[in-house]
């Protein structure tokens, strides 16, 4: 075989086998886990199945090493991947305790702001397990067992097959160590919350003929309250703590009572009692107080998780065994549980939202009923936050790994070829509890027919002479606090006969029998033709199925029918690396790369999906490259096969007088007025049935989603261009400058309900009008209906640069790595039609995440014999959001009547800053071969700027900036 050793392939070997930086290793470095400056051993590569000596590709790659890892104070592999600059938002966040579903409680990776789904999730070149919804949990990975990250930066379908449409990211395994490694991890924000520890141990053995490697770890991270930060205290930060507080509270309130004492309104009154007073006397009513703080409202961030806790116990193992000298058998098993647990505001019961009936006109309770001596008597509507029995949802997710596989290499004359067969099988477990959702019948019950018992003098349901069996009798307007066997403080009882526990279940499973074989096929004048073909047959089964009571919606938990299915795929690929020029003036190399890959699926039939690629090297020190590929996404179980589900989801109404765009839209008034009687006064309602306080906000009626058995495959089309420079006059130094740009057709749209009101109202789209309907009395929305389709397109674009140098000095090794990615471009439309105008999200911030423009870490380092610091700066461009309230906050309003044709009429921004937050950390070799760090990410206590619109959030503030100073410290004991 040909081999050839430049200097710019020394330079990315030796940054592989000694970096000690923290952010990523320049966009071409990359290795195996076992490689080192000497060991040219033929390797493969992230995007490429060809086994090769050489690591310089046409791809971009990003390299995170194991030393990258322990020289950051991040805990977990999520938050690893998540501060690499071509990450977008996180499609969970900590701070997303509202999330539901299959997927809540985990934590996904989403490249360039196109999706979760769009990013394929490898371990040791062999896909992470899924879900139905196909996102893949990297919390399910230990920190312990990794030994380097690669990131490929581009498509790679033709290589990988579905979902590597924004990239992919390969998580390579420790593999052949030798001795013991014990680490002890504690850090703490310095508010005193949120510790987090980590115990784990790394044992491994090896021979000529045998390797095994083993890891255990546990890990647990504690919760952070919103009531604990300021930006999450209250709706609308501690800048405006009046705002966001709801008459929906823990001291209740009857609404709407026509007649009522001192009511001269016709459509009624609502009142709240008088604080330690008898609740059955009607003259104990006030006309409910909607004052913050001293009035009868609650504000429900002080029952709500800003970081919500999770736990992981992970067990790996990885062993290899020489049958012979050219094969061997190896084999990879894998267990992890991880334990995660939300708690959000106790439930806002109303008998309206509930559609149930009103306090019985005939109970005991009600101070405007029968029994107690009221003029007009009548059934009343009521709502009371259920403040003593939070929500609370524990998602425990159990995962199982195996692959096993034999390998080996032969030769035929002086070619040189490798093979691997095998299987792979991974399942996940998924057990959800839920408590803290009333059950609607029970509370009928409990607020209907009642009476008291002279016999026993206790209140009982039903009538004299009639009662009603197996019921609690129970008044919803003994507030907080308040101890009574009616009501809900410290009555055991009472709370679990109302909150029935619920539990849902899920279990997916996906096989993966495969066959590979690489090497080459003659030589060329300019080297040998390499070649890689392989075959996969691959299933992937799943379901989800929740609790009954949620299935029939006897509960206030959100409904949701049950998912369940599978597919099959049978596929083939091959790829080929062409090399065309070699030790030529103006061409020390110049070689060509094609991959091409067919798929077969039982639910829409096949694709076939190519890539191409080139790399040239005009001059040893310079390399010029570059992709084209193909790329396809299929649709998942969820998406097929899914069965409904409520959501109380955030959207911004377009026919909102104040926020939407029919303020200065005719074209959106007149579109609106159809639909809405008073379309000059309309306001779009909260959660808590008020007008909406800003631009976004939840609905106070939960909508429909829903998935579609038709849908077909997404396609994309990506490209990169790049140049990897490392002169010869300035040792160890190394630049990389990538150009990238991704489109995705026939998107898999995860629709929304604000995209349909937009299409309906501002887009004139009539088809969408037709997939919600409207209260003929308020006009808010109250019944929408959205699901998967495919539609549009997405399309994003920008630059990545990677810089690397490394100084030896008489007093210490200097380093700095330097990693930027700008986004020139994101957009995408929802709609085929093409005159509509395709929607911006570059540089603004909403509820559904942020498009950052700039996105950049910095990391300066020092070494001295034994000791060591590092200083790293995380950096994130300013964004502009609808402003929260031009009339009531204009200060917070900077850019007022903004005109832009993706959508009609006018919207006032205010621009948010940039923010940087700095880590530091110092470490020291101690003499009994150990190692303790010491450090602090976010060392000046940095907090991102306000974001009212919630984006990846339930609070005003973005869901992936750090919440506090982090201190952390660890402990590192080798043996």
């Amino acid at each position: 075989m040909t081999s050839r050793t430049t200097a710019l392939g020394q330079a990315i070997r030796y940054a592989l086998a000694t970096t000690a930086t923290l952010a990523a290793l320049p966009a071409f470095a990359q290795s195996s886990s076992t490689a080192s400056p000497t060991n040219l051993d033929r390797i493969e590569i992230t995007g490429s199945r060809i086994r090769q000596v050489d690591v310089e590709t046409s791809q971009p790659v990003l390299a995170l090493t194991r030393a990258d890892i322990e020289r950051q104070g991040f805990s977990s592999v999520s938050d690893i991947l998540q501060n690499v600059t071509a990450m977008g938002s996180p499609t969970i966040s900590r701070a997303n305790v509202l999330s539901a579903g299959e997927d809540a409680g985990g934590t996904y990776v989403n490249m360039r702001n196109l999706g979760t789904q769009r990013t394929l999730v490898l371990v040791n070149g062999k896909r992470l397990g899924i879900s139905t919804s196909g996102y893949q949990d990297v919390s399910t990975l230990p920190v312990s067992a990794v030994e380097r990250i690669e990131v490929l930066k581009d498509g790679a379908s033709a290589i990988y097959g579905s979902d590597a449409m924004a990239g992919v990211i390969n998580i390579i395994t420790r593999t052949n160590v030798n001795g013991v490694t014990a680490n002890v991890y504690h850090g703490q924000y310095s508010e005193g919350d949120g510790a987090r520890d980590r115990v784990d141990v790394v044992a491994g053995w090896s021979n000529d003929r045998f390797s095994a490697t083993f890891a255990a770890e546990h890990s647990e991270e504690k919760a952070v309250w919103a009531r604990d930060r300021g930006f999450s205290r209250y709706g609308n930060t501690d800048r405006h703590p009046t705002d966001g507080w709801t008459t929906n509270s823990q001291w209740g309130q009857f609404y709407g009572v026509k007649g009522g004492p001192g009511c001269t309104k016709a459509a009624g009154c609502d009142y709240a009692l008088n604080r330690g007073t008898d609740p059955t006397n009607p003259a104990n009513y006030h006309f409910t107080d909607p004052t913050a703080f001293t009035g009868d409202v609650s504000n429900t961030n002080e029952q709500m998780h800003l970081s919500y806790p999770i736990k992981r116990d992970s067990l790996y193992f990885s062993g290899t065994a020489n049958i012979t000298d050219n094969v061997r058998f190896k084999a990879e098993l894998g267990y992890n549980k991880r334990s995660s647990t939300r708690v959000t505001a106790g439930y806002p019961f109303d008998t309206a939202t509930a559609k149930i009936k009103g306090m019985s006109v005939d109970s005991y309770f009600n101070p405007f009923g029968n029994q107690h001596g009221y003029a007009k008597p009548t059934e009343v509507s009521w709502n009371r936050r259920l403040w003593e029995v939070p929500r609370t949802s524990t998602s425990e997710l159990k995962t199982y790994r195996a692959v096993a596989a034999f390998e080996g290499s032969f030769d035929i004359g002086e070619r040189y070829f490798d093979w691997e067969v095998g299987y792979q099988y991974n399942k996940n477990e998924l057990r959800q509890s839920t408590f803290g959702n009333l059950h609607k019948g029970r509370v009928e019950q409990a607020t209907g027919k009642s009476y008291l018992n002279p016999a026993t003098g206790k209140v009982e349901c039903g009538a004299p002479g009639a009662p009603i069996a197996n019921c609690m009798p129970w008044n919803p307007l003994i507030p907080y606090g308040v101890e009574s066997p009616y009501g809900m403080t410290n009555n055991q009882a009472l709370q679990d006969w109302l909150f029935p526990p619920e539990n849902a279940t899920g279990r997916t499973t996906s096989k993966n029998a495969f066959a590979t074989i690489s090497g080459s096929l003659f030589t060329l004048p300019a080297g040998d033709l390499g070649f890689a073909f392989g075959v996969e047959n691959r299933e992937e089964t799943g379901k989800f199925v929740p609790d009954p009571l949620a299935q029939t919606g006897a509960t206030t938990n959100l409904a949701a029918g049950p998912t369940g299915g599978s597919y099959k795929v049978k596929e083939a690929y091959l790829e080929l690396n062409v090399p065309v020029l070699a030790d030529l003036p103006g061409a020390r190399e110049l070689s060509l790369n094609a991959a091409t890959r067919f798929s077969d699926y039982n639910t829409f039939g096949n694709t076939l999906n190519s890539k191409f690629g080139f790399k040239w090297k005009p001059i040893d020190q310079l390399l010029v490259r570059g992709t084209w590929a193909q790329g396809f996404r299929a649709p998942t179980i969820s998406d097929l096969y899914g069965g409904g589900s409520e959501t109380f989801a955030n959207f911004s109404d377009p026919c909102d007088s104040k926020y939407g765009s029919a303020r200065s839209s005719a074209e959106v008034r007149a579109r609106c007025a159809r639909d809405i009687a008073d379309v000059a006064n309309f306001r779009q309602l909260d959660n808590r049935n008020q007008p909406t306080e800003g631009s976004v906000a939840a609905t106070p009626t939960p909508f429909t989603s829903g998935s579609n058995p038709d849908l077909k495959p997404e396609t994309s089309t990506s490209r990169t261009l790049g140049v990897v420079w490392s002169p010869t006059f300035i040792s160890n130094f190394n630049v990389s400058l990538d150009w990238w740009k991704i489109r995705i057709d026939d998107t898999i749209v995860d629709d929304s309900p604000n995209q349909i009101l937009i299409d309906c109202y501002e887009q004139g789209l009539a088809d969408r009008c037709a997939r919600f309907t409207r209260n003929a009395t308020t006009g808010i929305v109250t019944g929408l209906k959205f699901g998967n389709r495919n539609a549009g397109f997405m399309e994003t674009e920008g630059y990545d640069m990677d810089l690397t140098y490394r100084l030896d000095t008489d007093y210490g090794k200097l380093s700095t790595s330097w990693s930027t990615t700008y986004v020139a471009k994101d957009v995408f439309r929802s709609s085929n039609d093409s005159t509509i105008v395709p929607t911006v999200n570059n540089g603004i911030a909403t509820n559904t995440g942020i498009g950052f423009r700039v996105r950049s870490n910095l990391t300066v380092g020092w070494d001295l014999e034994n000791f060591g610091v590092s200083w790293t700066a995380r950096y994130y461009s300013s964004v502009k959001e609808q402003c929260v309230n031009p009339g009531k906050y204009a200060d917070e309003c900077s850019d007022l009547n903004v005109a832009a044709p993706w959508y009609k009429g006018t919207r006032n921004y205010n621009e948010r800053g940039s923010v940087t937050f700095h880590d530091v950390q110092f470490r020291y070799n101690l003499p009994w071969d150990a190692t303790v760090s010491v450090g602090a990410n976010n060392v000046f206590d940095k907090q991102g700027p306000v974001m009212y619109t919630k984006p990846r959030s339930v609070f005003s503030y973005y869901g992936g900036y750090d919440i506090g100073r982090f201190i952390y410290m660890k402990y590192t004991q080798r043996f």
